[in-house]
């Protein structure tokens, strides 16, 4: 568990500071399409559609979608992993042209080294980035503290669980301070308590660093208990049905799910997705706040 000591903070109201911060990430008429084969048997995929989105500096906004919707590839645009077919991506006010440095990527598999230990694994990022890494022990093993793997810097990844080693390649994408940190499905792969306690933890860890987060994820419970914004994807081509403020005090503890404002935004969120067939119910369907989807 992290060891971070944080206090309530009220829901925020509309028209607050934090609407004014500054934009950290800006995409604008964003599209991506993939291109495989050549003449008459090339095949396009439309991933993504006119996509316009703002990330305010130190937000944490998820992004919640079917499979293949086009999320990650957002994200991997964002990080210059990938090119945009069409649009305009910016971060920190500069055109994304190529692999970015100033950030961190958390992934669904923390992809550890296993002949490295939990804090050499932690360093292993500035060694790639041509950094003399021994300068930074201090920061890391306070690193591993506050994702509760202080007893375990000298481990190895097999010694470790699941919910661990992502503990572990969280502090590696923090080693350098980045100022955005970009998340994709980091928690699909563990079990609920786990997942549902890492979800505590990175909302302390993200109030306590102040961090602009990127997180993307197919569970609606989890998108709306991290959240300052939830952004709902539709089906492939990914567009961007609806944006949320989620207006729940922080910090959101277990109990949050009984909140009011959470219970309205999984019902709104649910009913997007059963109104575009990506979920299927048995009973009436009851069509989100705000009317149809067009």
């Amino acid at each position: 568990m992290l060891k971070v000591v944080t206090k309530a903070v009220p829901a925020p109201a509309d028209g607050d500071a934090a609407a004014a911060r500054r934009v950290y990430v800006d995409l604008r008429g964003v599209a991506k399409t993939y291109r495989r084969g050549h003449g008459a048997a090339a095949r396009a995929t439309h991933a993504l559609e006119a996509v316009d989105l703002a990330i305010r500096e130190g937000e944490f906004l998820a992004i919640v979608g079917p499979s293949g919707c086009g999320k990650s590839t957002l994200l991997r645009i964002i990080a210059g992993l990938h090119p945009a077919s069409e649009g305009v991506v910016e971060v920190g006010g500069k055109p994304v042209a190529g692999p970015q440095t100033n950030l961190g990527i958390v992934f669904q598999s923390p992809v550890l080294l296993e002949w490295r230990n939990v804090l050499d694994n932690v360093l292993v990022q500035l060694e790639l980035r041509g950094v003399d890494p021994r300068p930074y022990r201090e920061r890391a093993m306070k690193l591993l503290a506050q994702v509760g793997l202080a007893d375990f810097a000298d481990r190895h990844p097999h010694e470790l669980s699941g919910g661990m080693r992502q503990r572990a390649a969280i502090a590696r994408a923090l080693i350098h301070d980045a100022p955005l940190l970009l998340m994709d499905e980091p928690f699909g792969a563990l079990d609920a308590l786990t997942r549902e306690q890492m979800r505590l933890d990175l909302e302390a860890l993200w109030m306590a660093t102040n961090k602009t987060v990127l997180f993307i994820t197919h569970s609606i419970d989890e998108a709306v208990l991290l959240a300052d914004r939830v952004v709902v994807m539709s089906p492939r081509p990914g567009r961007i049905e609806q944006v949320m403020d989620i207006r729940i005090p922080r910090p959101r503890g277990l109990e949050a799910r009984r909140h009011p404002a959470f219970v309205e935004a999984a019902e709104r969120i649910t009913g997007i997705f059963l109104a575009r067939g990506v979920l299927h119910g048995a009973g009436q369907v009851v069509p989100p706040t705000g009317g149809d989807p067009p």
